[in-house]
């Protein structure tokens, strides 16, 4: 009974498994949001929330439902045949698995950057337009090439490829695809963008280029990204949520979950006793 009252007290008042009470101005709330594949409990009662106009990582162990809860924030998950969500996720208020909700629409409004580069197998220019030209943004084709040169230049990619827009966009080096996969989410005027490991396949001199792209779209956009790397989420995030074994463990400002991890899972993980 103690349990249930605890978690009724959580759902109130959208508080944090640590007690850090969550922020008013947040873009989406979770709340006991449980994932199951068949009969596997990947994720389980996550309340947390997502800040307007921040960078916030989720990190953790392999297998910690990290991944797993940032694909709930777009329907991502709707995907798997297996797999069921539960709980309640709202963004601006507005329930996303509501069955009313447009899911295309959805998407668009909260874009997704994977893990390993995926360009469409088109050119440069029709890998940032195809989505504008699905949704219908554009009115004729100036206002398509506006939207192009705009996302290009927001992902920090026009001046490396403003003279082969033609040119196919899997020709180009691993950093460079996934800047134009950054682009191609930024082209429908997404208002969150979600990345799931964006730097893995990435070498570091690439990993500093996108870095530094989040840093700025975060003036923009509200950013969610999954990492390995702690330190990546030291340097690019405001807020930071640690996950372990399908639970969230922690969230808190980045600098006070590296410096005074409240949890002794946390402080196991930060300083490397496993992970």
């Amino acid at each position: 009974m103690e349990k249930a009252n605890v978690r009724e007290a959580r759902e109130t008042t959208s508080e944090t498994p640590e007690g850090t009470t969550a922020v008013t101005d947040a873009k989406i709330q979770a709340v006991r949001t449980n994932v199951h594949y068949g009969d596997k409990h990947a994720l389980k009662d996550v309340t947390l929330d997502i800040r307007a106009g921040e960078v916030t990582s989720f990190i953790g162990p392999s297998g910690c439902g990290k991944s797993t809860f940032l694909r709930c924030l777009n329907r991502m998950n709707d995907t798997i045949d297996s797999c069921r969500v539960s709980g309640t996720v709202r963004m601006d208020g507005e329930d996303i698995y509501d069955p009313k909700i447009d899911v295309v629409q959805l998407r668009a409004r909260v874009g997704m950057v994977f893990q390993k580069p995926n360009p469409f197998p088109k050119s440069i220019y029709d890998n940032i337009a195809y989505g504008p030209r699905i949704h219908g943004l554009a009115a004729n084709k100036d206002e398509l090439d506006e939207i192009v040169v705009t996302s290009l230049e927001k992902a920090g990619l026009l001046a490396e490829v403003k003279d082969r827009m033609e040119a196919p966009g899997t020709g180009l080096s691993g950093g460079q695809q996934q800047r134009l996969c950054i682009a191609r989410a930024i082209a429908v005027s997404p208002e969150v963008i979600l990345m799931d490991e964006p730097c893995s396949a990435l070498d570091p001199i690439a990993t500093a280029k996108i870095e530094e792209l989040i840093d700025e779209l975060r003036e923009n956009y509200t950013i969610v990204i999954v990492t390995h790397s702690m330190q990546q989420a030291a340097r690019v995030s405001q807020r930071t949520a640690f996950f372990h074994l399908g639970e969230l463990i922690e969230v808190g400002d980045t600098e006070q979950i590296f410096t005074n991890p409240r949890h002794k899972l946390t402080q196991g993980y930060i300083t490397g006793r496993f992970g």
